[in-house]
């Protein structure tokens, strides 16, 4: 049997000598997650897409974490580029504990006119560098004997929008993979868990924000939008020894909003 823990439960939340890639870190909910995992003692691999504007984005964040932090820059639309990644992090720290998949596109487009550029942009982006990143990293965790794997889902997997088919899908994609690696690798210690948000005010919800979001924020409970940092929390108990015994999970954290549904 198990002994029970002793000490500062708040320990339990410490990162310290872990190694964690947190795709899309640049802003917003990448940042915030990257951010609260520096704060407790992790080293962060901070990925952006490689364009001037994020890779200006990236050096702000890994200033503001200090020297347990690191960007690197890698384009998921390019073949095989998740895959270096993976490895460029590796050799850059030793190893990867954590890895938080946040980085996705949405093209929004209503089913007759889903085209196959859009289709095969997002399957590259969302899908494909997810499983090149699961691949490389997963199995390592497993023989090590301890890992965290947090997809970023989003109340879509369950509420799919009319104009976000291929994006929705992907995101109920996502959970199916969270379910079957926890299956496979939580007895070696691998935690895998999927934290879906709700309506967050980022810049990719701006747009309905802007058109809908009155009538968006009266269906949550909670009466408001989320932010960035409502993730947090929750980011860091799943990524460390504090939700050790939570895998396979789906947490929403939407404000209440899938009750509504």
């Amino acid at each position: 049997m198990t002994s029970p823990v002793t000490g500062n439960p708040l320990d339990r939340f410490r990162l310290d000598g872990r190694t964690a890639l947190v795709t899309g870190a640049r802003r917003e909910i990448g940042r915030a997650i990257a951010e609260a995992l520096g704060a407790v003692g992790a080293r962060v691999a901070i990925h952006h897409a490689g364009t001037a504007e994020e890779a200006a984005d990236a050096a702000a964040v890994v200033a503001g974490i200090g020297g347990g932090a690191q960007a690197f820059a890698a384009d998921f639309a390019h073949e095989g580029a998740a895959a270096k990644l993976a490895a460029d992090v590796t050799a850059t720290f030793g190893q990867v504990d954590i890895l938080v998949l946040n980085a996705s596109i949405e093209i929004l487009e209503p089913v007759g006119a889903i085209t196959r550029t859009a289709y095969d942009r997002q399957m590259a982006i969302n899908v494909w560098s997810t499983l090149e990143l699961l691949q490389a990293l997963v199995p390592p965790m497993g023989a090590r004997g301890w890992g965290r794997v947090v997809t970023i889902g989003s109340v879509q997997q369950l509420s799919p929008a009319a104009e976000m088919l291929v994006y929705a899908g992907y995101k109920a994609l996502q959970h199916n993979w969270a379910i079957n690696l926890a299956r496979q690798f939580t007895r070696q210690g691998v935690t895998v868990n999927n934290l879906a948000p709700g309506l967050i005010a980022t810049a990719r919800n701006a747009e309905q924000i802007a058109t809908r979001g009155e009538q968006m924020q009266a269906r949550i409970p909670a009466g408001r939008m989320g932010r960035p940092d409502d993730l947090v929390g929750a980011a860091l108990l799943l990524c460390s020894d504090a939700g050790s015994y939570i895998s396979g999970a789906n947490l929403y954290v939407d404000g209440g909003r899938t009750v509504n549904l």
